[in-house]
C-alpha cells in the first residue's frame, strides 16, 4: 500500500462520525417532564382548572430546583458552564465563526434561550406562589408577604408572565423546527437517546468529552430530585 493510500484511509477515518453521550438521562427526563408540565400549566391556566394548575406548578418548581443543582453537578454538557457564552462567542456564532464545541451541546443562541426560559419559568412559579385571584386560588405563600406584593405578583402572573411564557415556549418550538427542517440538525433524537453523532470536520479535532451518565450519577440525580420534590411538597403544604 502506498503512502498516499494510507493517508487517504487515515483522512477518511478521521472524518467518520463518532457517537458520544451528550445528554445524560437525568437531563433528558427533566427536559421532557418540564415540557409536559409547562404545556399542562398553560392549558389549565387558560382553562381555569386551578387545582391541577397548582399541582403542575409545584411539579415545575421541583424540576427547576433540580435543574439548578444539576447545572453544577450534572453531565459535562448539562452544566451551565458548558453553555454560558460571552458576547464575543455569541457574535462569532452569529457571524458563522462558531467554536467547534458550540455545535456539540447547546449553541450560544440555544444557551441563551435555555437561560431565558428557566428564568421566566422561575419568576412565573415564584409569583404564582404569592398570587391571589381573590376568588378561589391563592398561593401558599401569600400570607407571608404584604398585600402590595400579592397584588403585583398576581398582576404579573396572570398577564405579562403568562404571555411571556407562551411566547418563549412558542419561540423555542419554532427554533427547534427551524434547525430540524431547514438546517437539518438532529436535535430531537439526541434528547431522546442521549447520543449524538459528532463529525470531526464539524467539531474539534480532539476527542469530544462525553457527559457522565452512569449508575452513580443517575443515583445522585434521583436523590437531588427527591430533595427538590420534598421542598416543593413542603411549600405546597403551607397553602390554607
Amino acid at each position: 500500500m502506498t503512502d498516499s493510500s494510507v493517508a487517504s484511509l487515515t483522512a477518511a477515518a478521521s472524518d467518520s462520525p463518532v457517537r458520544a453521550r451528550i445528554w445524560d438521562l437525568p437531563t433528558r427526563v427533566f427536559h421532557w417532564a418540564l415540557s409536559a408540565a409547562v404545556i399542562g400549566l398553560i392549558a389549565t391556566g387558560l382553562g381555569g382548572v386551578m387545582e391541577w394548575h397548582f399541582r403542575l406548578g409545584y411539579s415545575v418548581l421541583a424540576l427547576l430546583l433540580f435543574r439548578l443543582l444539576w447545572g453544577f453537578v450534572g453531565g459535562r454538557w448539562s452544566r451551565f458552564a458548558s453553555f454560558f457564552y460571552g458576547p464575543g462567542s455569541i457574535l462569532a456564532y452569529l457571524r458563522g465563526r462558531a467554536h467547534p464545541d458550540h455545535v456539540i451541546g447547546h449553541t450560544p443562541l440555544g444557551g441563551l434561550s435555555v437561560f431565558a426560559l428557566l428564568a421566566v419559568l422561575a419568576v412565573q412559579v415564584g409569583t404564582g406562589l404569592v398570587a391571589d385571584d381573590e376568588v378561589s386560588a391563592a398561593g401558599p405563600l401569600t400570607r407571608f408577604v404584604s398585600s402590595q406584593v400579592v397584588s403585583l405578583a398576581t398582576g404579573w402572573h396572570a398577564s405579562q408572565g403568562k404571555t411571556l411564557v407562551i411566547a418563549l415556549v412558542s419561540l423555542h418550538v419554532l427554533a427547534v423546527l427551524f434547525y430540524v427542517l431547514v438546517k437539518r440538525h438532529r436535535l430531537v433524537r439526541p434528547m431522546v437517546s442521549g447520543d449524538k453523532l459528532i463529525t470531526p470536520a464539524g467539531a474539534s479535532s480532539r476527542v469530544v468529552a462525553p457527559s457522565r451518565d452512569d449508575a452513580a450519577s443517575r443515583g445522585l440525580a434521583l436523590v437531588l430530585f427527591a430533595v427538590c420534590a420534598g421542598v416543593a411538597y413542603w411549600i405546597a403544604s403551607l397553602r390554607v
